[in-house]
This record gives structure tokens, C-alpha cells and sequence, in this order.
């Protein structure tokens, strides 16, 4: 396992508990790009795809007198190559607290969630950027991700 988190920090697996906690970390990713932008329907996601199969990671910062808060999440999933019909792990959320960036946490996440595809046989993992999020695009360029398709839409209102 080649991913380390910093000292004070740890991983820890989610549960089926964790369903409010993994829609707020789903919603705030969104509001930093979209911040006009409700985002209550992510719930509806949750709702319809968290599961024991789509496991998620949590980093938490263990705080003096505190305990420990969540700082970071990693939700992965089940995606199917259109081209050749594998199925294989997708990335359904990465979410680092802005205080909490820039450390490795999101690195080690991603590591976490390669470790576990690897596990289970996948041979890739997918995962969906915003064109506008520089700095995902960049790791997930790091860490070997290329570009295979467009996501492309056309407003109709």
C-alpha cells in the first residue's frame, strides 16, 4: 500500500450509517463550482446508489479534546466500458475539505480506491471532471488518468 496520510489523520471506512454525511461532502463539492446551484436532489443519489458494492473512505483529522472530523471522502462504484462492456470501479465522489488540500489526502484516497479495484479484478477506473476544476484534472493527471471521451451538453430551454 503506497498511500500515507499525514501525521493526526486517519482512514476510515464507511458505513450504511453515513448516507447525510456522504450527501452534505456530495453537496459541497458541487456549491464550490456551482455555488448558486441547490443541490438537495443529491440525496436522491445517495439514495439510489450507496450500498455494501459502492463502498466509501473517509479521512479523518483526529482533533485534541474533539475527537475527529471528516476532512475527506472517496466514494467508488461500478461503471461499464461502453466499448468493450467490462465492468469497472468509477468514482462516483472525491472530496477534500479546502483547508485539508494540498497535503496528499486526496492522493492517498485515490490510491485507497485503486488498491480496492485491483482487489476485486478490475483492470481500470473511471471517473467524471469538470472541465473548469484545474486542480482535480491536475491529480487525477498524476496519478495516469487520460482523457477517453467528452461529456458534452446542449441546453434546450
Amino acid at each position: 500500500m503506497s498511500y500515507k496520510l499525514p501525521a493526526n489523520y486517519q482512514f476510515v471506512t464507511g458505513t450504511s450509517l453515513d448516507r447525510a454525511t456522504l450527501v452534505k461532502f456530495m453537496q459541497k463539492t458541487y456549491q464550490e463550482l456551482f455555488p448558486e446551484q441547490n443541490f438537495s436532489h443529491l440525496a436522491i443519489t445517495v439514495e439510489k446508489y450507496f450500498s455494501a458494492q459502492t463502498p466509501v473512505w473517509w479521512v479523518e483529522e483526529k482533533v485534541e479534546n474533539a475527537g475527529a472530523i471528516k476532512v475527506g471522502c472517496l466514494w467508488v462504484g461500478n461503471g461499464i466500458d461502453q466499448v468493450n462492456g467490462d465492468r469497472h470501479a468509477h468514482i462516483f465522489l472525491l472530496y477534500v475539505t479546502p483547508e485539508h488540500r494540498r497535503q496528499g489526502i486526496g492522493k492517498s484516497l485515490m490510491l485507497l480506491g485503486e488498491d480496492w479495484a485491483k482487489n476485486r479484478g478490475d483492470r481500470q477506473m473511471s471517473l467524471q471532471v469538470f472541465q473548469s476544476n484545474q486542480p482535480a484534472i491536475n491529480l487525477y493527471s498524476q496519478l495516469g488518468f487520460q482523457t477517453q471521451s467528452l461529456w458534452m451538453v446542449k441546453s434546450i430551454s
